[in-house]
């Protein structure tokens, strides 16, 4: 790498950008950036160019030289970059309300990254992905991809099968919040515990030990039910069962409520639905608030309403992954990687989310052992469910994109679910256009968008 790192985001209009100008500016003596590019589309020109004027007054109030460049160019952003992050999102937050609103429609769970809003969110992005790896192999072929983009393990996922690209990282910000919060409900440092996840993007489970090398889970267990749980902002709070932790042994993530307590959470998706609006409605407010405090020519830090959007800790995440692979520093973090034995139920050259020990070579993971055996059911059911669900982006097959909805745990199979995804396939054919020939098969048949403001949308 040259002196002085040249570091380009795709989605660099994103309200999440101060959160990693943040990030970068406070580890920038170990990490010393010549240049940060930030890259969007020409839907997002305006939030580019707010959050791209703020940003340089971020660094502009820090010690350090450093140069904002914004384009709605990709390639010519990425030519000699070092490091390349992800956050973008395919039809914005619009195409949110839509993967959230259909499903809701017809009873069932609409959510950004799980059941069918989640499957659509791949549909989209997985193909503009691989776009982007093929301009790095060409353009920067030695640079690190850093994956925010949801869903962030498929989306890791397709990169390494289909795009035979190994030098990526897929990124989340909630075994960060875990880390941070769990020590202060046991009244210690985060130094003194050691954490090891395993399993999926928004699927995985950690276990917690004393520097002295005691599993201190059960403790940790027992503070969840008193203190605060740490939940990205995003996951309503409904307890996990006791028993049923104590049983395994382990801790779930926030998103396992989806699934532990689907009924529950469910019922509370129907109410916000029927009531203040989706995740994504809510979602657009607090982004309209936060461009608004973006355009202040006075505002050169994070604001702290930033908080609600739901990604805490955001820069911690990505940015100590970059510092690392640069520094060499060989630090424990939780990433999306090959597998390769970390977690013996599933095959090795699969993606996984688990601990592992980042440094100039990539991620050496942490093996984690086998998981108990409803915990090693569930992972298994919701690998196949990605790998078809990815399979189904790149080819653009309709059987497979069933398949994968017929598997999906929080997706009831039968005629309504292929009702559901029928109509996601029509409100969002601006932006899938491997299923061309599905969708024109499916307007000929006079499936229409039933959700009227999921219809109204474009």
């Amino acid at each position: 790498m040259t002196k002085g790192v040249k570091i380009v985001t795709i989605g660099g209009g994103s309200s999440y950008t101060p959160e990693l100008m943040e990030g970068f500016i406070k580890r920038y003596d170990e990490l010393p950036i010549r240049e940060i590019w930030l890259v969007d589309i020409e839907a997002g020109k305006e939030k580019l160019e707010i959050v791209g004027t703020m940003a340089q007054r971020m660094w502009d109030a820090s010690p350090y030289d450093v140069k904002i460049h914004m384009t709605l160019d990709r390639r010519e952003a990425l030519k000699d970059a070092d490091f390349v992050t992800t956050q973008f999102r395919v039809g914005l937050l619009n195409a949110r309300v839509k993967d959230e609103r259909i499903p809701f429609s017809y009873g069932m769970l609409g959510q950004e990254t799980n059941g069918a809003g989640g499957m659509f969110k791949a549909f989209r992005t997985i193909p503009v992905i691989l776009e982007i790896v093929e301009d790095m192999k060409e353009l920067c072929p030695n640079a690190w991809l850093v994956n925010f983009t949801n869903p962030s393990g498929m989306v890791t996922e397709a990169v390494v099968r289909y795009g035979k690209w190994d030098r990526v990282m897929g990124l989340c910000n909630v075994p960060v919040m875990a880390t941070m919060t769990e020590p202060k409900a046991l009244g210690v440092e985060k130094e003194d515990l050691i954490y090891k996840f395993a399993g999926l993007n928004h699927f995985h489970w950690h276990k917690v030990a004393d520097k002295k090398g005691n599993d201190v889970t059960y403790k940790v267990i027992d503070a969840m039910f008193d203190k605060d749980a740490g939940l990205p902002k995003n996951i309503h709070d409904i307890p996990f069962y006791r028993e049923q932790l104590e049983q395994m042994g382990m801790i779930p993530c926030g998103y396992h409520r989806y699934y532990y307590r689907e009924e529950e959470m469910l019922e509370h998706g129907l109410e916000e639905f029927n009531g203040v609006g989706t995740r994504a409605q809510q979602v657009k407010e607090t982004e309209a608030e936060l461009f608004e405090l973006y355009k202040d020519p006075n505002l050169d830090h994070k604001p702290e309403q930033l908080q609600k959007r739901g990604g805490a800790y955001y820069s911690d995440a990505a940015c100590e992954t970059i510092a690392a692979i640069y520094a060499n520093k060989d630090t424990q973090i939780v990433v999306s990687t090959k597998n390769n034995g970390a977690v013996p139920d599933l095959p090795a050259d699969c993606v996984v989310e688990v601990t592992a020990y980042v440094g100039a070579q990539g991620a050496r993971n942490v093996a984690f052992g086998e998981l108990p055996t409803a915990e090693k059911g569930w992972l298994q059911v919701m690998k196949a469910m990605e790998l078809l669900t990815i399979e189904a982006a790149v080819t653009g097959d309709y059987g497979t994109a069933l398949q994968a909805f017929t598997i999906n745990p929080l997706i009831r199979s039968g005629n309504t679910a292929k009702r559901i995804m029928d109509e996601l396939f029509i409100a969002h054919k601006k932006h899938l256009p491997q299923f061309a020939e599905t969708i024109a098969r499916l307007e000929a048949e006079g499936v229409t968008v039933k959700d009227e403001i999921a219809k109204d949308l474009d």
